[in-house]
């Protein structure tokens, strides 16, 4: 078992429904070739002011929440555009989680490809979670991806994963290691493939050397 089956951490209320991509990742942060350095756009209109000073108010700025690893956010979550930027940014910021109402189809798929978890509850359980995070002192959740349950002070919450995301998780796969995993199936096709119609069997190599031999 990975060790991202056990999710321990603060939480960080986040009261904003509908937060899109644009928020979360600023388009003038996808300027590099790279996954580096997205950490700094993560929130940034949110955290910052026009001027670049922090906005003291914004909870993520508080000293309190610096090791916060876990968003007790509003529904609809990552809407908007698909930029997988956004999921990359906040694992580089430290969150490893998030608890909503709902997420956005497309973001969804993005996190969880990526094992940061999204785990959707129902809006009462979710506001009994912000009413907990917005105390350290009640702010500590476990979430436990095998057991799928969220347990935070008097909270105990179950939540659903479809089997290749639980299994992600609990294995500490990515999507192209969990494809890798079916690698003997995948080769046994190919064969069974090619034995049927030998011709398709490396053509691409087969037409740049014939095109090159002209």
């Amino acid at each position: 078992m990975s060790e991202s089956a056990i999710i321990e951490g603060r939480m960080a209320p986040l009261r904003i429904d509908n937060l899109d991509t644009d928020q979360i990742m600023p388009k003038q942060f996808l300027w590099g070739i790279d996954k580096a350095g997205l950490s700094k756009g993560v929130l940034h209109d949110l955290r910052f002011d026009p001027q670049g000073r922090p906005r003291e108010d914004f909870v993520l700025n508080r000293p309190d929440r610096a090791d916060a690893s876990v968003l007790v956010a509003g529904s609809n979550f990552g809407c908007g555009s698909s930029r997988e930027h956004a999921v990359w940014g906040l694992q580089q910021y430290g969150i490893r989680a998030i608890i909503a109402p709902s997420f956005a189809e497309i973001f969804y798929s993005n996190a969880m490809n990526n094992r940061l978890l999204l785990v959707a509850l129902p809006e009462d359980q979710v506001a009994a979670l912000m009413q907990a995070a917005d105390d350290t002192a009640t702010s500590a959740v476990c979430i436990d991806v095998e057991a799928m349950t969220v347990r935070c002070g008097d909270v105990c919450a179950t939540f659903t994963l479809s089997p290749r995301h639980r299994r992600m998780f609990l294995e500490g796969l990515d999507v192209i290691g969990l494809t890798l995993t079916y690698r003997d199936r995948i080769d046994a096709f190919a064969q069974a493939h090619w034995a049927r119609q030998p011709w398709v069997r490396d053509v691409a190599r087969r037409t740049v050397e014939r095109l090159r031999g002209q």
